[in-house]
C-alpha cells in the first residue's frame, strides 16, 4: 500500500494535484488506516496516470470524469477525437514556428517567395534600400489583404522591371531622395515619368497604367507607408499632379490640363527633357 506522496511520485504528479483530483471527484479518496494515513493501491496509480495524461492533453477535468466512467468503445472514440485535436494543434504550432523563422529573415516576413525575389532584383539594380523597404511594406499589406492576387500583381511588376526606362525611374528617384524638393533631378524625373505614363496610356490604354484595382482605404494606407519611408515620393507626386497624373500606389490620369504653377527651375528642367525627347 502507498502513501499519498508515493502515489504522486509513481504517477508523476504532485501531492497537491492528487488532493485537487480528490476534491474534483476524479480520484476516490480512501479511508484512513489505524495510523491515520490514507493508503493507495496499484489501481489508484493507474487511475491517476490516466487522469494526468488526459489533463496534460488539454481535456477539461469535467470531461476527464466522464471518460473515466465510459466504456471501452466510448473511451476509444473520445481518445481518437483528442488525438485529432492534438494533431491540428501540432500543425498550427508548426506553422507558427515557420512564421517565427521567417521573422528572422527580414523580407521573408509574411511575403511569398516571388515577392522576395522581386525585392532582391530591385536591390540588384541598385535601388535605394529605403525605396525597397517602402515596396516591402506595401507588399506585406497586399499579401495580408488579398493573397490570392499576389501572383497577378507580381507578374505585372516583373514585366515593368523588364523595361529599362522604368528601372531608370527607380534609380533616378533613389539618387534624388536626399535632395531638396525643387532639385532638378526630381523635377526632371517627374517630367520623364509623366511623359512615359502618357505614352503608355495612349499606346496600351489607361487601364494598362493601373489595373491593380485596390480599394481606396488600402491605397491611402500604402501611400502613407511610402511617403513616411521615401520623403521624396510625396514631392514627386506633387510634381506629377502638375503634369496630369496623380497617385503613388494607384496612378491615375487627371482630367485637367497641366498647371502652370511651375517654378523657373522646374520649367528649365521640363524644357531640357522635352528637347531630349524631340531629339
Amino acid at each position: 500500500m502507498l502513501t499519498i506522496g508515493e502515489l504522486a511520485s509513481y504517477a508523476g504528479v504532485t501531492v497537491r494535484a492528487v488532493r485537487h483530483y480528490h476534491a474534483k471527484g476524479l480520484l476516490p479518496e480512501p479511508e484512513r488506516d489505524h495510523s491515520g494515513y490514507r493508503r493507495y493501491d496499484a489501481g489508484a496509480v493507474v487511475e491517476l496516470i490516466k487522469i494526468r495524461i488526459l489533463a496534460e492533453a488539454g481535456v477539461p477535468l469535467a470531461r476527464v470524469r466522464e471518460l473515466l466512467q465510459a466504456d471501452e468503445v466510448e473511451f476509444a472514440a473520445a481518445v481518437g477525437d483528442i488525438d485529432s485535436r492534438l494533431r491540428a494543434e501540432i500543425r498550427q504550432r508548426q506553422r507558427h514556428r515557420a512564421q517565427i523563422a521567417r521573422l528572422a529573415a527580414g523580407d521573408n516576413l509574411a511575403l511569398p517567395p516571388a515577392v522576395v525575389e522581386y525585392l532582391d532584383r530591385l536591390r540588384a539594380f541598385g535601388v535605394d534600400e529605403r525605396m525597397v523597404q517602402a515596396e516591402r511594406d506595401g507588399w506585406i499589406l497586399l499579401a495580408a489583404h488579398s493573397p490570392e492576387r499576389v501572383p497577378e500583381w507580381i507578374a505585372r511588376k516583373r514585366e515593368q522591371l523588364a523595361d529599362p526606362q522604368l528601372t531608370d525611374f527607380f534609380l533616378t528617384l533613389s539618387q534624388a531622395l536626399d535632395r531638396t524638393a525643387d532639385d532638378p533631378p526630381l523635377v526632371e524625373l517627374a517630367e520623364k515619368l509623366a511623359a512615359y505614363l502618357t505614352r503608355l496610356a495612349e499606346e496600351e490604354g489607361e487601364d494598362y497604367v493601373d489595373d491593380t484595382d485596390i480599394e481606396p482605404p488600402l491605397v491611402k494606407l500604402m501611400d502613407e507607408l511610402a511617403f513616411d519611408t521615401v520623403p521624396g515620393a510625396r514631392r514627386l507626386i506633387e510634381l506629377l499632379r502638375k503634369r496630369g497624373w496623380t497617385g503613388w500606389t494607384k496612378l491615375e490620369r487627371m482630367n485637367r490640363a497641366r498647371g502652370a504653377a511651375e517654378t523657373p527651375h522646374e520649367a528649365r528642367a521640363v524644357q531640357r527633357s522635352q528637347n531630349r525627347m524631340r531629339a
